[in-house]
């Protein structure tokens, strides 16, 4: 099977699992970039990451002690979003709907 038939047929999984990814990976950023810029910086890649990570934060503080310190909440986001994936791979896994190895029985 190539890749674009993989794709098509599997968009399902595709689709979230790369979105999921997209933001894990924007959340981390997030956290190497709030180590050496201003929470308040003008910087445009700074506001981005900030944009983009501010509603799973918010999501997340809600579940999480007033006392965190905001490094640790994006930390945290980055972690909640790679169970995230783990869980919607699995559950796919076990509805037989996720995409399988070459030459795996269905």
């Amino acid at each position: 099977m190539d890749t674009a038939t993989s794709f098509a047929s599997y968009w399902y999984f595709h689709l979230p699992n790369f979105v999921l990814a997209a933001l894990m990976y924007t959340m981390l950023g997030r956290l190497l970039l709030g180590l050496m810029v201003d929470a308040d910086s003008p910087n445009y890649i700074w506001r981005f990451f900030c944009r983009i990570t501010d509603p799973v934060i918010a999501v997340l503080a809600i579940v999480t002690p007033k006392i965190t310190p905001p490094p640790v909440l994006w930390l945290f986001g980055f972690v909640w979003m790679f169970w995230l994936r783990v869980l919607f791979h699995y559950t796919l896994l076990v509805l037989n709907l996720a995409p399988r190895f070459g030459g795996a029985a269905p």
